[in-house]
């Protein structure tokens, strides 16, 4: 039962006060699936009260006794990994292998790593004749994203708990099944009452509520840039905390010393990244003027080698997007880059060939595209990259910097330490060098209009205290 119609208030699965209706449709097939009730004001009223009474008792639990809570979440989760895979391969059109190679795992990893952290972390210190302590932020509002969908959840749920903080969820209405899926595992996990409450809605309805509430002590939000906008000017009322994960446009800057059929395959693979619905993945590929023509037909067979077909196909490796309204949006994204006159290499707007129903996008690949492309600018959200010359590493790095976004960068190089010199340049919350593997531990998050704050292992756990000072504790 997925309790699609209920919310989870108080330890209860409780009806909506009064609901309106979502269809939750399969992108890959286009039919319904679920019906969602939206809330309201009025539920999150009811929701953040709970939150804000559960708040005392939970605030003194031990750190041990946290732990021993986020292990029974672990565990239960990994006994549950198989209906969270075909609940986001349902929900956002995720490819099953795709859902559960990435997708699922995303979960037990940032949990862990959580554990790992409360293990050793110091919630008081003193220092000389004051006694420094990190206390739990209070009542949080958590508003995540569909792309992601259990990723997105667990580093905001997880060190809210981990903090000793209680919180109100608002998921996606695009993908709702995974996080009423996970509302189910806490209840089973022994969450206490009101430390954990999911009411379901859209922005308007239930999102702004969350952000103007007085009662609401910190607000947590990943999305677009232009609703981070709109959450923390209605957050500014009550000054709350708000900590956001917004867009990105990442570049990716290989350098003329790079093994380039290595370089521009994976390159290209970590664009289609999750059908290229991902805000981190590096969208702007940079090459040397001398290196490009080599690029494109490196990059045209890499794209033209995806798999893209139904996600119940094991081998499909490219689903739809998540939506009609997005896959409109891809398509106008790639209209503007023909318009514009960028080169494209493969792909183009319209479904791909064989594909008659569902929201896919053609692999895409445009090539000598000029900075100030819309392209090279907007976050598209879709399988398309964008391959832009440079003349010196200096222009790459004026290029690479050139936008309003920040969240992430890649550097390829056969030289580490000149790839680390290149790093260092790039503003952006995190570069990855030389394609990495994720680290966990790493603070997630960006800088400029890519947002605030940082998610992922301590830094996230951070984002979730209050640091106090009792001066003269010590003498």
């Amino acid at each position: 039962m997925s309790n699609a119609d209920r919310f989870y208030i108080d330890g209860r699965w409780v009806e909506p006060a009064s609901p309106s209706w979502f269809d939750v449709i399969d992108p890959a097939t286009e039919t319904v699936v679920e019906r969602l009730a939206l809330g309201d004001a009025t539920d999150v009223d009811r929701a953040v009260a709970a939150a804000r009474k559960a708040l005392p008792g939970y605030a003194r639990t031990s750190v041990a006794e946290r732990i021993a809570l986020l292990q029974r979440i672990v565990s239960i989760y990994e006994r549950r990994q198989e209906e969270f895979a075909q609940a986001m391969r349902v929900e956002m059109g995720a490819p099953i292998t795709f859902s559960r190679k990435f997708q699922v795992p995303r979960g037990w990893l940032h949990l862990n790593q959580l554990i790992d952290v409360l293990k050793r972390f110091q919630f008081e210190e003193t220092r000389g004749t004051t006694l420094i302590r990190h206390e739990p932020v209070g009542v949080c509002g958590l508003i995540t994203p569909w792309n992601w969908p259990i990723n997105q959840i667990v580093v905001k749920v997880g060190p809210a708990l981990a903090a000793g903080c209680t919180m109100v969820l608002k998921p996606s209405e695009y993908s709702p099944l995974s996080s009423l899926l996970f509302a189910q595992v806490l209840d089973e996990a022994g969450v206490p009452p009101g430390v954990f409450n999911l009411v379901n809605g859209d922005g308007p309805g239930v999102g702004a509520a969350l952000s103007a509430h007085p009662d609401i002590d910190m607000l947590s939000f990943t999305g677009s840039t232009r609703a981070g906008v709109l959450v923390a000017r209605s957050a500014a009322d009550t000054v709350k905390r708000v900590a956001q994960e917004l867009g990105g446009k990442s570049a990716n800057i290989l350098l003329d010393d790079v093994d380039l059929q290595d370089a521009v395959t994976r390159g290209v693979a970590a664009c289609f990244t999750n059908s290229g619905q991902s805000c981190s993945i590096p969208t702007r590929m940079l090459i040397p003027r001398h290196l490009m023509d080599d690029a494109i037909q490196i990059a045209k067979a890499a794209a033209e080698g995806y798999s893209v077909g139904p996600t119940t196909d094991e081998n499909t490796q490219l689903g739809p997007l998540v939506n009609r309204a997005q896959w409109r949006r891809v398509q106008a994204m790639i209209q503007s880059g023909i318009d514009e006159g960028a080169q494209l290499v493969t792909g183009g707007v319209g479904l791909p060939p064989g594909i008659e129903k569902g929201y896919y996008a053609r692999p895409t690949v445009f090539a000598n595209v000029a900075p100030d492309m819309t392209i090279a600018q907007e976050e598209i959200f879709g399988p398309v990259l964008s391959m832009i010359t440079y003349d010196s590493e200096a222009h790459a790095l004026a290029i690479a910097n050139g936008t309003h976004y920040g969240l992430a960068a890649y550097v390829q190089s056969a030289d580490q330490q000149r790839a680390r010199q290149v790093a260092r340049q790039l503003q952006a919350g995190s570069v990855h060098v030389n394609y990495p593997p994720a680290d966990f531990a790493a603070p997630f998050g960006g800088v400029k209009r890519s947002g605030n704050g940082r998610e992922w292992g301590e830094y996230g756990l951070r984002e979730y205290l209050e640091v106090k000072s009792v001066v003269g504790y010590g003498n």
